[in-house]
């Protein structure tokens, strides 16, 4: 409970104080992870362990709370690059490989990464997987680029184990352009058992599509985020199947960022304003939110209407496990840990 209290106090002071004013607050605690690649995919297990994943095929594992790291990819995956990684524990992950024809991939390893299943394999030159998210440790989905003028999700039942493509019928036509953003293994975000949502950006909007009933059918909503073939909604996250956020901008021009919220489950967004391009997003203890991105992290304590910026380092990607946990991701192995100074 003291932990929790200090959190709160910690946060609050940056989001009241001026730069020069603040003495205390949170901070991003480095780990050195030995790797140099280019860290796009995390799943935070616990304090303790979390997994980190990236270009070159790499796949990180710790379960010491960051202190050693062990490579622990599938052999012979070298060239792909691993943009998403969902751990249910330390010894179960299933890891996403993204990229044009059969290098979008999906892997399994239950014991750790000692060993790999690869479980998927595009076949259509066509598809570009983007992203992954899991409702339990038995529904997932992973969304992809537009086929045939719609996004094109994969659906498992069986923790990854297995793959189906989803019927589109019930998936809106895409505007010319538009796609999703393999930036941060966020494009996709669920919540509770059936929710999931995807950002997109690339066509004349910006948008979030919902669905209630794990991605069989899906309504989309435009966001207030500017949309072009380099900007749009980079992440989504939400704390509830209400509450959430999307952030992005233009990765082109990443000291101009945007974000967004809505309270009915994506139904409608309301226009905020980030300190640069964010890629990733994740809710911590109650309406606190953390955002990342190449220039800094972003912190909101009123569930992502207000942004301060607390950190000028590089990330990619966050996780929060538990409501006072949180790791981030990024280039050059770059991975930290929320803490406070």
């Amino acid at each position: 409970m003291r932990w929790i209290t200090g959190i709160v106090a910690a946060l609050l002071v940056i989001t009241t104080a001026t730069t020069a004013e603040a003495t205390t607050g949170p901070t991003w605690r480095l780990h050195p992870t030995g790797s140099t690649a280019r860290l796009r995919g995390l799943s935070a297990v616990s304090p303790l362990t979390a997994w980190a994943s990236g270009s070159a095929g790499t796949i990180l594992r710790t379960t010491d709370g960051g202190r050693t790291w062990g490579q622990v990819a599938p052999p012979n995956t070298a060239t792909l690059d691993f943009r998403d990684i969902q751990a249910f524990d330390a010894q179960h992950a299933v890891a996403l490989a993204i990229g044009p024809g059969d290098s979008s991939r999906v892997y399994r390893t239950d014991d750790g990464g000692k060993s790999w299943q690869q479980t998927q394999t595009n076949t259509d030159p066509n598809a570009f997987y983007d992203c992954m998210a899991f409702f339990d440790q038995r529904h997932g989905l992973i969304v992809g680029d537009p086929v045939g003028g719609r996004f094109e999700v994969l659906a498992t039942d069986d923790g990854g184990r297995s793959w189906q493509i989803l019927p589109n019928a019930g998936m809106p036509a895409a505007q010319p352009g538009e796609a999703g953003f393999a930036a941060s293994g966020q494009c996709i975000a669920t919540s509770g058992p059936r929710d999931a949502w995807i950002g997109s950006g690339g066509g004349a909007q910006s948008r979030v599509y919902h669905s209630s009933d794990r991605g069989r059918t899906w309504q989309t909503t435009a966001t207030p985020l500017p949309s072009s073939q380099s900007s749009g909604v980079f992440a989504v996250a939400f704390r509830d199947r209400d509450h959430g956020v999307a952030v992005g901008g233009d990765f082109s021009a990443p000291a101009t960022g945007s974000a967004a919220t809505s309270q009915n489950g994506g139904r409608s967004w309301q226009s905020a304003t980030v300190s640069g391009y964010r890629s990733g997003a994740a809710w911590l203890l109650g309406d606190a939110v953390v955002a990342v991105g190449p220039n800094g992290s972003d912190l909101s304590l009123d569930g992502g209407r207000h942004w301060r910026q607390f950190d000028t380092g590089s990330f990619d990607t966050v996780d929060c496990p538990t409501p006072v946990t949180c790791w981030a991701a990024g280039e050059k192995g770059r991975v930290g840990t929320l803490g406070i100074d």
